[in-house]
């Protein structure tokens, strides 16, 4: 099925009749998929603002199909186009959302959300920590969704992670699988698990996230701009509902200790992901950013994909994936 690339079943229908049988007119067409003439013009009309067919060269007035390597590659560019501009206004809406929160919190001081507080500004967000890590007693629950972790970051964090599993709390980590490549995470992980702290990697994560005592999370406003802001949320089911969200990640995220865990195929967790982004028409760009990795480092992984499927093209290997059970069925 196409519809993931924007083509109707019913243009689907007439684009294969249209390969099998290229000299059909529209009766034919019609006959080959067994519907009516004027659906069969409608899907015509679709595959021409698709340019998956074209206007005739001669004089027969038949419209003639573009051949699939050429076809799936113009459908494949004009998904990733459309993905781009959505994320573009995704990415305008959250700002959007976090400039709104921002400014109701000002106007409202005095009547709060139960259980939700605003920090505006990255030295508010530091001093609720420092708050937050003071008054920490039994655990401590982390995403960090970091491609890697920089010389300044381990060393500021060496302290309060010592002090903490020092004191007997409970430290439980989640990295991006991309820490694996980097030489300083992997030292400062094996330095927490040293102390008692537990560090494992999965290939994506939903956000960044802290939990404190299982009563307290703070989670950045912005993804993209850690430093803008961020909530803390201490209602009870908010909580529960984090809470399960961090134990589903943990239970099935990788030990760092241990090599990265194949599935059935042979795939990691995030050649698994990559594949099905890259299947999805992710541009590298987006690949990269889920994956915590560099565009290079992304385009690397979708080519070794694409050589192991035999592939010459996205599409291809999208497709040669599902034939092999490597993505999910559709439902």
């Amino acid at each position: 099925m196409l519809t993931g690339l924007g083509l109707s079943v019913a243009a689907e229908a007439v684009y294969r009749a249209m390969l099998l049988h290229p000299d059909a007119g529209v009766t034919g067409i019609a006959e080959a998929v067994d519907a009516p003439e004027a659906e069969v013009r409608d899907a015509l009309d679709e595959l021409s603002e698709l340019a998956l067919v074209r206007a005739p060269a001669d004089a027969s007035g038949r419209l003639r199909v573009v051949s699939p390597d050429i076809g799936m590659e113009i459908l494949m560019a004009r998904r990733q186009s459309e993905l781009a501009a959505e994320q573009q206004r995704l990415e305008a809406s959250r700002a959007s959302a976090a400039r709104l929160i921002s400014e109701y919190a000002e106007l409202r001081p005095a009547t709060p959300h139960p259980g939700v507080e605003q920090l505006i500004g990255l030295d508010a967000v530091r001093d609720r920590l420092v708050a937050l890590t003071r008054d920490l007693r039994e655990e401590l629950l982390a995403f960090s969704p970091d491609a890697a972790l920089t010389p300044t970051a381990i060393a500021s964090s060496r302290p309060l992670n010592e002090q903490l599993l020092g004191r007997g709390v409970r430290m439980r980590t989640v990295y991006l699988d991309s820490v694996r490549n980097s030489r300083p995470s992997i030292a400062h992980a094996n330095w927490l698990a040293s102390l008692g702290g537990q560090v494992r990697t999965a290939a994506s994560l939903p956000t960044r996230m802290l939990i404190v005592d299982r009563s307290t999370a703070v989670i950045p406003v912005s993804s993209d701009n850690t430093a803008a802001g961020a909530v803390v949320l201490t209602g009870q089911g908010m909580l529960t509902a984090l809470c399960a969200l961090f134990e589903g990640v943990w239970a099935s995220a990788q030990p760092l200790g241990e090599a990265a865990a194949r599935g059935p195929h042979g795939l990691t967790a995030q050649q698994s992901l990559a594949i099905r982004l890259l299947a999805e028409g992710h541009t590298d760009d987006a690949v990269a950013k889920r994956l915590g990795v560099s565009p290079r480092t992304a385009r690397r992984i979708a080519n070794e994909l694409m050589e192991r499927l035999g592939a010459r093209s996205r599409f291809e290997a999208g497709v040669r994936a599902a034939q092999r059970g490597w993505l999910p069925a559709e439902p």
